[in-house]
């Protein structure tokens, strides 16, 4: 089979033939038909997770991914030939990624099925980005009416907080750029912000004289983060998710958040699913690009929204 990998960590992403996997008891071989691509799939190659996880080369890359259960193992009882799956393909060893046209988990990973209605692309392109915004919302408690600041909205994970803090009843400040800020209206931002012209803090600030109530940045290194921070009202909440923040300043003023990780599986994409197929959320895809391509998308910047490998 063909998949995407690299030889040993920092090396450059390449196209490779593989042996088709078998699944062993308690696992099912996926016939991935699309992949999402993520930011951590360039930190997984350059061995973020070495140390932490046990590895495989050559590594297949590739966290999300949706496709058809092609064959199940022993003792398979939640899936069967031929149900339409996405999940998260991260678990030890690491290397056995959705960045293939096969690719063999466990049916207790991050695993659901796909509901009637959306299609298997959309779909390969929620679990990190959509599960991330998710938690980040959960974690928040967003009341009605609250001034939620996203910094880095047009991204993966911020096309979704927009989305999910509109639905919890935000007034939603996004940070876009030209064209891209019509999108962030569409999505759910009452306000946006160009932050090629000019300080994002002091227009913010400028407008909101008493503060905002979250912060939820994605991109800002930490001496950013910190002067935006300055936006927040004692008590409120700011999460980066590329660990910014510095806890003990955020504790000195009572703000709640810091640097969050996600943790979310099963029962969070299938809400998010849900939603999908309900048509309360949308799947911004950027790019669609068939698998022999991807090498050149891994850690590529500036997409608006998700971009996933047609396999």
């Amino acid at each position: 089979m063909r998949a995407i990998v690299v030889r040993s960590f920092g090396a450059k992403p390449e196209l490779a033939e593989m042996p088709t996997p078998e699944p062993g008891a308690g696992a099912v071989r996926i016939q991935v038909e699309a992949a999402g691509v993520n930011p951590f799939d360039r930190k997984m190659a350059d061995g973020i997770l070495d140390g932490k996880l046990p590895h495989d080369f050559p590594m297949i890359l590739g966290v999300d991914g949706a496709g058809t259960v092609a064959a199940v193992g022993p003792g398979v009882t939640k899936f069967g030939v031929g149900d339409r799956v996405v999940g998260k393909f991260l678990f030890p060893p690491v290397g056995h990624g959705s960045f293939a046209e096969y690719s063999v988990l466990p049916e207790d990973a991050t695993l659901v099925s796909i509901p009637d209605g959306v299609p298997t692309i959309t779909a390969a392109a929620l679990p990190t980005a959509g599960v991330t915004a998710q938690d980040i919302v959960d974690a928040t408690k967003i009341e009605p009416d609250q001034r939620v600041l996203i910094v880095g909205a047009t991204g993966g994970v911020g096309s979704f907080l927009v989305q999910l803090a509109n639905i919890a009843g935000a007034h939603v400040i996004a940070t876009a750029r030209g064209p891209a800020a019509d999108q962030m209206t569409r999505l759910g931002a009452a306000e946006t912000v160009d932050y090629t012209r000019g300080s994002i803090a002091e227009r913010v600030a400028a407008a909101h004289p008493d503060g905002v109530d979250a912060l939820f940045d994605l991109v800002s290194p930490p001496g950013v983060l910190a002067e935006l921070t300055t936006l927040v009202r004692d008590g409120g909440t700011v999460y980066s998710t590329i660990w910014s923040a510095d806890p003990d300043a955020l504790r000195d003023r009572g703000i709640r958040g810091g640097n969050i990780e996600s943790f979310g599986r099963g029962p969070e994409l299938t809400r998010l699913l849900d939603r999908v197929a309900a048509g309360d959320v949308v799947v911004p895809i950027d790019a669609t690009v068939p698998l022999n391509a991807g090498p050149s998308v891994i850690g590529a910047t500036g997409a608006r929204g998700k971009t996933v490998l047609a396999i």
